[in-house]
Parts: C-alpha cells; sequence; structure tokens
C-alpha cells in the first residue's frame, strides 16, 4: 500500500467557526493548483478582527498596469521577488519532507524560509534561502548550524505561547528527532521559558555581537506580538540587529498550552503599526527589517500590514494549507492524516515535488494577486506601499485603535462589547478533568474577540508576556508562588479559586472538597439569596468568614471583611468602581473583594479578573459537571484532576508573564493588561490601554 501523500484530502465538516475557515482554505488551494491570482479584496463584514476592518482607499484612475509592478524587495543581503519569509516550523514539529519542500519553494520562488528550533534536517541543511533559529534550548545548535543559510534568528518568544518555551511532545521526539535535537527520545522537549543568558537588552546585544563574529551573517530577533513591543523593538534595533520577527497573537503552532494560547499577546496588526511609528519617531527605521507573522491568510492580510509598516510577511499555516493541511488540529499527537505534522518515523509520506509544485503556485499566485491590488491602488513598488498608511481606511474600529494605526481616514465606532452568548469549551473543560495537566492544543487561536463572539468584556482583553525587559519564569523549572491569604491572613488557599458546590450532586459534593482539601484550597457552599453573610468554608483553613453579597445599586458594608460579586453584563466595570471607591478612602486592602463566575472559558479568564481587582474567585461546581459529560466514575480523581489542571495553568501563565508571587504581582495590576478595539468609554472605565500602545 503506498502511504504517499500527494493529493488534497476533503476538508471535513467545520463544528465551529474557525478563523481558518472552509473560505479561506479553499482560496488558498485554488492558488496552490493554479499559481494564479484569484478573488482579492474578500471582505468579511461580520469579522471583528482588526486587519479585516481596515480597506483600502484604491484610487483607480491611478491604475497600473501588472507588468509594471515591481514586488521585490531585500532581505538579509538577498533579493526577494515578493517579501515573503516562510514561518519558522521546526524539525519535529514537521515530518521532514514539509521542511524539504518549504526550502526547496524558497530557493525556486526566491523567498526566504525560517527553520524553527531544533536543528537542521540534513537535506535542509545546504540551503542558501533560510534563516536558522539560536532558540532557548540551543537544541541542535552548533557552529556549523549557525554558518548555514542567510542569517540567524534568536527567538526570544512566538505569538501562539508568548512567554513561554517551545514544547515538542515526546510522543514526536523519535530517534531522528532524538539525533537532530540531540536530546533522550521520547521525552517531552521543553524549552526554558528566557534564554538563560538574556536577561535585558545589554544581555541581548551581547548575544548579537558574538553570533555575528561567529557567522558573519545578520541576526534577526523573533519576539511575540506582546504590551511593551514598541520599547522591545527599539531596544533590538540599538542592539545592532538586523531586524525583528513579529510573531501576533493566534498564531499557528504545532503545540501550546490552550489558556496561554487564548488569553496572551496581541494581534499582529496592532504591534507592527507601534514598531513602526516608534522607530520612526527614534530615527531607527532605516535599514531595519519589520517581519510581521501571525495569521496571514491571503495577500489582502499581506498588503494591509505592508502598508502599516511591515517590510516583510511571514506565511506559516498558508504554507501548511497550500501542502495540504486540512485543519484537524492534532499536530501536537503525531498522527497528521496528511503527513505534515507527524512522527517521522511514520509509514506515511508527504511527497516532496506534490508540495513543492503546491507552495510554489501559491507564492506566485500570492505575488499576481498583490501586483493587482499595487495596480488599482496606484502604486508600482514596495517601496511606496510599505508604511503607506493613507491608503487605509478603516470601519468599526475605536479611535483609539484608529490612532494607534495611523489611520486617519473613517470614523470612530465603538463597539457593543457582548457580540454573542457564551458556550463552555467541553473539550477544554473533559481535558482537564480526565488528565489533570494543562490542556494543549495545535494550530492557532479562535478565542474572542476576532474569531468567537465576545460575551464578556474580559474576551476584549488580552494578558502581556514577558520578554527581555521583564523576563519571563520557567513553570517547569523554578517555583512560582500561587497562594493566596484572605480573610486578613485568617484565610489561605493554594491558589485563588474558591468552589462553591452548593447545589451540587452529593458525589459532585463531596469528590470536590475532597479535592480541595487535598491541594490546600477550600470550596463553599452557599445561596446568594441567603440573609446570613457569613459563608462557611470547608477544606484546609475551614470555618466562618464575613462576607457581604454586592448586587447592583448596593452600597458597601463595611462591617464585613469582603465582598462577594456575582457576575453579570458589566461585571468588570463593577468590579473597578469598588476598588476605586476603596482605593480612595485608602482602605482597599482592608477588604477582599471575591468574584463568583459562572461562565468559564479557561484558567485565563481567572488571571484578567484578579489584574481587574479581585483578590479570588469562586468558580460554580456547575462548570466542572459540565465537563464531566454524565460520566461520574472517579469523582474524586476527576475532581483533583480538575482543581490541580487549572492550578498548573495558573502557573504557566504567571511565568509567562514574568510573575513569581501572583497575589502580589497580579491583583489589580493592570499594566498586564490590554484591550483589542474595546469601547472607549468601556476601556477608559476600567483603566485598560489598548493593544500596542505606550
Amino acid at each position: 500500500m503506498d502511504n504517499t501523500i500527494s493529493k488534497f484530502i476533503e476538508l471535513p465538516v467545520q463544528k465551529r467557526v474557525d478563523f481558518w475557515s472552509h473560505q479561506k482554505i479553499g482560496h488558498i488551494r485554488k492558488l496552490s493548483g493554479t499559481g494564479m491570482a484569484s478573488e482579492i479584496f474578500v471582505e468579511n463584514n461580520e469579522s471583528l478582527r482588526i486587519l479585516d476592518n481596515i480597506i483600502f482607499r484604491g484610487n483607480k484612475s491611478h491604475a497600473i498596469p501588472n507588468m509594471d509592478i515591481q514586488t521585490d524587495t531585500m532581505l538579509a543581503g538577498m533579493k526577494l521577488s515578493v517579501p515573503v519569509y516562510l514561518g519558522d516550523m521546526s524539525y519535529g514539529a514537521l515530518s521532514g519532507n514539509p521542511n524539504i519542500a518549504i526550502a526547496k519553494t524558497a530557493e525556486i520562488t526566491e523567498t526566504m524560509a525560517g527553520t524553527g528550533e531544533g536543528g537542521l534536517y540534513g537535506s535542509v541543511s545546504g540551503s542558501k534561502r533560510i534563516f536558522v533559529q539560536w532558540a532557548s534550548a540551543r537544541f541542535g545548535v552548533s557552529a556549523s548550524s549557525l554558518n548555514q543559510g542567510a542569517a540567524i534568528v534568536i527567538k526570544i518568544g512566538q505569538g501562539a505561547k508568548p512567554g513561554i518555551g517551545g514544547h515538542l511532545p515526546g510522543s514526536k521526539v523519535t530517534h531522528n528527532i532524538s539525533l537532530a535535537r540531540k536530546i533522550p527520545e521520547n521525552m517531552d522537549a521543553i524549552s526554558p521559558a528566557p534564554h538563560h543568558d538574556i536577561y535585558s537588552i545589554e544581555d541581548l546585544t551581547q548575544r548579537i555581537e558574538a553570533l555575528k563574529i561567529l557567522s558573519d551573517k545578520p541576526v534577526f530577533v523573533k519576539v511575540a506580538a506582546t504590551n511593551y513591543i514598541p520599547y522591545i523593538v527599539t531596544g533590538i534595533a540599538r542592539s545592532g540587529a538586523a531586524g525583528v520577527i513579529i510573531d501576533g497573537h493566534g498564531a499557528g503552532t504545532g503545540a501550546a498550552p490552550v489558556a496561554v494560547r487564548d488569553n496572551m499577546g496581541i494581534p499582529v496588526e496592532l504591534a507592527v503599526a507601534s514598531a513602526d511609528s516608534i522607530l520612526k519617531k527614534e530615527n531607527l527605521r532605516k535599514n531595519f527589517t519589520i517581519i510581521a507573522a501571525g495569521r496571514v491568510s491571503n495577500s489582502t492580510d499581506a498588503m494591509k500590514l505592508y502598508a502599516l509598516g511591515a517590510d516583510v510577511v511571514s506565511l506559516g499555516t498558508s504554507i501548511l494549507i497550500a501542502m495540504g493541511c486540512i485543519m484537524v488540529k492534532k499536530c501536537n499527537l503525531g498522527y497528521c492524516p496528511v503527513a505534515l505534522t507527524n512522527r517521522t518515523d511514520s509509514s506515511k509520506s508527504l511527497d516532496i515535488d506534490f508540495a513543492v509544485n503546491r507552495v510554489v503556485n501559491f507564492i506566485n499566485g500570492f505575488r499576481s494577486e498583490m501586483a493587482e491590488m499595487m495596480g488599482k491602488l496606484g502604486i508600482n513598488s514596495m517601496k511606496e506601499l510599505t508604511g503607506n498608511r493613507d491608503l487605509l481606511e478603516a470601519r468599526n474600529l475605536s479611535g483609539e485603535t484608529m490612532e494607534l494605526l495611523g489611520i486617519r481616514y473613517g470614523n470612530p465606532v465603538d463597539l457593543d462589547p457582548i457580540q454573542g452568548n457564551f458556550e463552555y469549551d467541553i473539550k477544554y473543560l473533559n481535558s482537564l478533568i480526565n488528565k489533570g495537566e494543562p490542556v494543549m492544543s495545535s494550530m492557532g487561536s479562535n478565542a474572542p474577540p476576532e474569531v468567537d463572539k465576545p460575551a464578556r468584556i474580559i474576551d476584549w482583553l488580552r494578558l502581556d508576556g514577558a520578554q527581555v525587559t521583564r523576563p519571563s519564569i520557567d513553570p517547569y523549572r523554578e517555583n512560582i508562588n500561587l497562594d493566596f491569604y484572605l480573610s486578613g491572613g485568617d484565610l489561605v488557599i493554594s491558589m485563588p479559586v474558591i468552589i462553591n458546590v452548593n447545589g451540587s450532586d452529593k458525589n459532585v459534593m463531596e469528590a470536590l472538597e475532597w479535592a480541595s482539601l487535598f491541594i490546600g484550597s477550600v470550596t463553599i457552599d452557599y445561596n446568594p439569596e441567603m440573609d446570613n453573610p457569613e459563608i462557611n468554608f470547608h477544606g484546609t483553613h475551614s470555618g466562618k468568614h464575613r462576607y457581604s453579597f454586592i448586587a447592583s445599586g448596593e452600597t458597601l458594608d463595611r462591617n464585613a471583611g469582603g465582598f462577594i460579586l456575582e457576575e453579570d453584563r458589566y461585571t468588570e466595570l463593577k468590579i473597578t468602581e469598588i476598588n476605586d471607591i476603596l482605593g480612595k478612602e485608602g482602605i482597599r486592602e482592608n477588604y477582599d473583594l471575591i468574584l463568583e463566575i459562572s461562565r468559564f472559558r479557561n484558567s485565563g479568564d481567572i488571571i484578567k479578573y484578579l489584574a481587574l481587582g479581585c483578590d479570588s474567585v469562586i468558580l460554580s461546581s456547575k462548570i466542572f459537571e459540565s465537563g464531566l459529560e454524565n460520566n461520574y466514575s472517579n469523582l474524586k480523581e476527576k475532581a483533583l484532576n480538575f482543581l490541580m489542571g487549572i492550578r498548573k495553568e495558573l502557573a504557566l501563565l504567571s511565568g509567562a508573564m514574568g510573575i513569581s508571587n501572583l497575589q502580589y504581582s497580579i491583583v489589580g495590576n493592570k499594566e498586564l493588561l490590554r484591550s483589542v478595539n474595546l469601547d472607549s468609554s468601556i476601556g477608559k472605565a476600567i483603566n485598560v490601554q489598548e493593544g500596542g500602545s505606550r
């Protein structure tokens, strides 16, 4: 039986909204089949993604024929026929043949390819149009490998998982990968979160200089798009780097914790515009390259990013789709149906000639579409396009977002923050309950507001990821303190999570109480409508503590030890209001503010509410029961898994933000939050800045 994949497989039915829709995949497949321009300027009027709400202000009277359009540019001293970088995908994340196909495509199309972390695949090492990566674990790094290709990339962070290192599951660490990375077989390859020799811009400067001396090649730095991206990029520019790869929120990956993937980082369009602006302001933009990565799905996306300030765009997931990816999102398991991300020792393999042909066609079609669009805009070179924001007009964007992007045309619009209904991610809850580990997934995020419709204000908020100026902390290798002190220090819990078991099945209640006791947390059993404000806590620090329930419009009971707030449409505003009232009176530290959550997307929700000002959260046991899917066997084990999984995710998120003590560093620290096109009045009310602001 021939197990070589040499044709496209039919796409499965999409059971939920996905960024990589059948329409996007179909468009890529069409280009990869013909190599010719297809539909362009396709807009999605219902999308909340910022990039989709930027349109071109074309002037047809100045149209230029395609044959006169120049799409070429320079990168690392080499001419690119089109400003495209075939994104960093490692040998191990991919199965070998795709790595070869990508490198060959770069040679044929005169573009550039990244090798990703993990050393060089033998058949790729002789390629000239590759960037070799130098990442935190130094997997497969040697003087020989660093002297290959056109340039070196120091990987500090990536958009799918800012603040944490790479993660290649042990199931994919085969003999070949073991040899390439110089690591044991069948063991997780987890890169350290920080480079342990880079804790400042000064350290980074030394590494850049050392690599330039070693290889005599330009050095680029790859970072995730996070809160302080303007300052990080200016530091990189001053450090002697040739350029930066900015990887935005939602970018694809072989494996990432869901809680990190869905909550951290900002969209690449905000980061690119902000970086371009500050580099120009600081007179650092000349001869410094900005490569934009993260969910560049078509030539229209790329054109907008060029106009916002990118010199080159990185294509990752779209390249995999051009080779046949059907978006089953099982990359981390090693059983890819189209032989792209399967184990390297699998009997199934991708036909290299088929893959090269498809990706070459895709790049050629991509370039043809760009030329057609540039012609319609009346511009004939990348120099005229890059950073030319006068070509752009905004729709459905707030005034703050337009200002940050540098777009002058279009009327500011504030959107209703509640766009959709909340639904539990049952797969996430079920994985947490059955494994007790951070839930892992592949490919890009479908989190709100860009894909799933936001149902709460926090769905418009992003968490910061630590990079260089505030180094991340490795939760796998370093201790992160998650203990929280409540009720004046009388109540100590091992993480800022309390379980309300009111109304639960008796067996569920007993299992959650046992699990809470085991990990040093507590449960409570109360009805919010009861008259007695004393709450009975069950667990390691059991006893009664007096809290006051806060309903809309109620005054604060100063005789209580704290306040319990129920979630509603504008919970985030109420949290800010209470914090402001108590803060102005100088008594905030005398009271606990605890929020009961009835809607739980993942552990990122907890961190966001803490950053807004909560001292802890209460999770309803109904959340746990939703993930059981009517399977009530081994309840104690599942309850313990549920709590341990959340605790480990909180540690991951804390480390990724560079926080070693969660309570003292996160509660009320809104600098760790950024909004994404949130209603201006709400953003000001909760005192959270727009992503990419400075």
